[in-house]
């Protein structure tokens, strides 16, 4: 079948980098208020009690909105390899490779290497997933990662051998593959995909804390904690789901690498601290590399193979089925349904649709 243009062609949708940069937001926005808690509680039992609020908090808003269960596809067991593998690498392995690594490095080394998880995110779309990249689509990668490089720098370097820089790279490896596996659960249910990495990545850094020695602060820290993981990773995960349906991994994990600018803006208006150089020109480049993705137009002609899943959905070209009558009214709404042989032309994403070779 060949589709002709007509007045329901998609527009160019760019919802996705909205979420993905609101994700960006609410986590950089983690950043001054987890340093303000520091004084109160030890960084690795923050990292558990900020996973953990995640998890809590996403648990209590899907058994008081009930309705969210429906905003995307259900978990089955088909999707568990993948989700198990990002909740592996991401919640298990990440984590504790860190913990190696700072306890080898300096923390101006650490904040550097970090910016690592966007480049590994987005080389192992490309290369293993093979997500469409194009030259304006990298060279904004590019800039994204070199700004954030830039507002990260804490204006030294210290040698410390190669154990703690490896083990940090290794552990952006780990949230690379976390990201790119996460991908392909995208069409789930975002909260309560976001409620499952907290949970484990929660206990995980808690255990690993205790067992290090780390004692538990007052009520009201551990409180403050979870208050600020259910927002700034818990609703931030569920954004940055949304966003890798609607974007793919490589340019939502480049939107995502805004978030130390959100953080470093914020500590200069709440804790006041000094406008750098580094942070004027990490905001520059930023903002040119997501202005070269937000103005991406990637449009050709393509093919679209038969095939059937669940996911949230209206009834765009993509979506012309027919309904049974067990099937949800409304719209978007879920429900398994079968998608036709076609062959058109839009601009496109490499969204959950749009997964096909160049």
């Amino acid at each position: 079948m060949t589709w002709t243009p007509g007045s329901d062609v998609r527009r160019h949708d760019r919802a996705g980098a909205w979420f993905a940069l609101a994700a960006a937001v609410l986590f950089g926005a983690s950043a001054p208020a987890a340093k303000a808690l520091l004084g109160t509680v030890s960084s690795h039992l923050l990292a558990g009690l900020l996973y953990a609020g995640s998890g809590i908090g996403l648990a209590v808003v899907l058994g008081l909105r009930p309705q969210l269960r429906s905003s995307g596809a259900r978990l089955t067991a088909r999707d568990m390899p993948w989700l198990g593998g990002a909740i592996l690498f991401g919640g298990v392995l990440g984590p504790v490779l860190l913990l190696v690594g700072l306890s080898h490095s300096p923390a101006s080394n650490a904040s550097l290497l970090l910016n690592l998880e966007g480049v590994f995110t987005a080389s192992i779309a490309w290369i293993v997933f093979r997500e469409n990249v194009d030259r304006r689509i990298a060279l904004g990668m590019l800039a994204i990662v070199a700004g954030s490089a830039l507002v990260s720098w804490q204006g030294r370097l210290a040698w410390s051998g190669f154990a703690g820089p490896l083990a940090i790279a290794a552990a952006c490896a780990c949230w690379a593959i976390d990201n790119n596996l996460t991908q392909k659960v995208a069409g789930g249910n975002p909260v309560q995909i976001a409620m499952l990495k907290g949970t484990v990545a929660g206990s995980t850094n808690i255990l690993l804390a205790l067992w290090q020695g780390a004692t538990w602060p007052s009520g009201i820290s551990i409180s403050e904690a979870l208050l600020l993981g259910f927002v700034s990773y818990g609703v931030s995960l569920a954004l940055f789901v949304i966003a890798l349906r609607h974007l793919g991994t490589a340019r939502t994990g480049a939107y995502f690498s805004t978030a130390p600018f959100v953080g470093a803006l914020l500590s200069v208006v709440a804790l006041h601290e000094p406008v750098t150089r580094g942070l004027a020109v990490g905001a520059l480049l930023m903002g040119v590399g997501v202005w070269l993705h937000l103005t991406e137009r990637h449009e050709h002609e393509h093919a679209h193979e038969a095939m059937e899943h669940e996911h949230q959905h209206v009834h765009d070209e993509h979506h012309q089925h027919e309904h049974g009558p067990d099937d949800p009214p409304g719209e978007p709404h879920t429900h398994w349904h079968r998608h036709e042989p076609m062959v058109h032309t839009h601009p496109h994403y490499p969204d959950i649709h749009h997964r096909h070779s160049h």
